[in-house]
């Protein structure tokens, strides 16, 4: 585990039975390397790492709406990519992104998407040891998250995006949502009805409409509230209004 923020609460709160931790605080997982639009972050990066780096102000806005100040300084990079909706926050980011992961099995290492570990997870036995993605162009990346509390509050709907406009109309975009499913949700159908049109409430609403979200109830909202509020937060996102 990295910093066990999730992990930990649980295993206070339940039997576990006959479980060994190992912890990866000092496998020398933990850095920020940028070279030209290249960004490689170590698995047990902290959260407060991005937090504290310049170089990644677009994801500043993701980052300080997980949790709490205590709990990022604790909180790896890899421990978000695995926790369960409506939370990984930052995973949503990273999918939006196109990350990729480094992956240490027993066949040596590999890479592979963040899409196709979100959607099957990851193998037994195997370690996730850094993930690198391509920097947004400047103005490109949104990100937007409804919840309860600023602080310490799971998503209720969390928007990740990376989009171009070129003379008005949509050139590029990669969407990702949060809190509106089980897992994280490649929104393909929204992609396909902006792309190519003029990025207009309109147009938003009938992306918010293109895909099958099957949202759940718990604490923060109910899954019908989800359902309700999520064209609204799509439109903040993409339009900002």
């Amino acid at each position: 585990m990295g910093g066990g923020t999730h992990l930990m609460a649980r295993l206070n709160d339940e039997a576990a039975g006959d479980l060994r931790l190992v912890s990866l605080r000092k496998a020398g997982l933990r850095g920020i390397h940028v070279e030209g639009a290249t960004v490689v972050m170590g698995a047990a990066t902290t959260l407060a790492d991005l937090e504290d780096d310049a170089r990644l102000g677009y994801l500043s806005r993701c980052v300080r709406s997980i949790a709490s100040p205590p709990v990022r300084s604790l909180a790896t990079v890899a421990g978000n990519l695995f926790v369960p909706q409506p939370y990984g926050d930052l995973a949503a980011a990273l999918l939006a992104l196109d990350a990729e992961l480094d992956v240490l099995g027993a066949g040596g290492a590999r890479r592979e998407p963040l899409e196709r570990i979100v959607t099957g997870g990851l193998p037994a036995g195997e370690l996730v040891t850094g993930v690198r993605f391509t920097a947004p162009a400047p103005g490109t990346f949104r990100f937007h998250k409804a919840s309860r509390r600023r602080l310490n509050s799971g998503s209720i709907v969390t928007v990740a995006a990376r989009i171009t406009v070129e003379d008005g109309l949509v050139g590029d975009v990669r969407l990702v949502l949060g809190g509106l499913g089980r897992r994280l949700i490649r929104a393909t159908g929204a992609e396909r009805v902006l792309l190519g049109a003029p990025l207009t409430a309109e147009t938003v609403a009938r992306a918010a409409e293109a895909d099958v979200i099957e949202p759940v109830g718990d604490a923060y909202a109910s899954a019908w509230y989800r359902a309700r509020v999520y064209p609204v937060h799509l439109r903040r996102a993409l339009l900002g209004a």
